[in-house]
């Protein structure tokens, strides 16, 4: 067990369709051919993890010109973060206590563009960006082929990065700090593990989960949200077999009660 605090650094919400998140939440039969979908906002969140040996960020959040021609047009359409202008980094962190210049290590749970958009405030510096080879490769090769997913945004994460590479299943570069490769979501999203003393074991899903509903019900999500269904089931399953052999906490990647119960910190 590690003395280290965890803060939620926040980054506002982006709105979206129900179905992106609850695989055929919504669909249409014979009684009813035209139901109404249900838009959703749900919180875009970053963690400071005030280590002894560091002090981490945990992603970087959405550019905030996303909204301003920054993202694609079609993709801002599906998945609208109208007020990320109002959260920029350095803003985020100072309402937490902390700044840009504070940060040791970053890791990237994965590379989309609402969670990579704030690496360039990292460019040209020696801080230690984590990702997963998986997830970088991805990454690339969708955004410079046609081929991938379009949710990767090239100036998000093509800067001049100190990169590393994490390769494993599991990966420890702080004490009781664990990464976890969790795929499905994407090739190489991170989950995070932290065992806190006075606290217990706390697991940070990322995007493997991004709601309670794809966790605690098994819902996977929808439409292009899933790279890998089995995957995703397989990383999901893992997840739980950590919840249950740790008693840990676990936390979703977008989920509005998870944020509420993280605003006031841990432990």
């Amino acid at each position: 067990m590690v003395d280290a605090t965890i803060s939620l650094v926040d980054r506002g919400s982006i709105r979206t369709d129900r179905n992106f998140l609850i695989e055929n939440e919504t669909m249409g039969s014979a009684a009813d051919p035209n139901p109404d979908v249900e838009m959703i906002e749900g919180p875009v969140y970053n963690l400071v993890i005030d280590h002894p040996e560091a002090t981490i960020l945990w992603d970087t959040g959405s550019h905030p010109e996303c909204g301003d021609g920054y993202w694609p047009a079609e993709l801002y359409a599906a998945f609208e973060h109208h007020d990320a202008d109002e959260h920029p980094l350095p803003d985020a962190l100072e309402d937490v206590g902390y700044s840009v210049d504070d940060i040791d290590a970053v890791v990237q749970t994965h590379l989309h563009l609402d969670h990579a958009g704030s690496l360039h405030r990292f460019a040209g510096t020696d801080v230690p960006v984590f990702v997963h080879e998986q997830e970088i490769k991805y990454a690339y090769y969708s955004a410079k082929t046609e081929q991938g997913s379009s949710a990767y945004v090239p100036s998000d994460f093509d800067h001049d990065l100190n990169w590393r590479i994490v390769h494993g299943d599991t990966e420890t570069h702080f004490e009781d700090v664990e990464f976890l490769h969790l795929p499905g979501h994407t090739p190489g999203v991170m989950g995070t593990r932290i065992d806190i003393d006075g606290y217990g074991t706390v697991v940070f899903t990322g995007d493997q989960a991004y709601t309670r509903a794809n966790y605690d019900e098994e819902h996977p999500m929808g439409g292009e949200l899933l790279w890998s269904k089995r995957h995703w089931e397989e990383s999901l399953q893992r997840v739980q077999e950590l919840e249950r052999r740790t008693d840990a906490d676990v936390y979703c990647g977008h989920d509005p009660d998870d944020v509420e119960e993280l605003r006031d910190g841990l432990p």
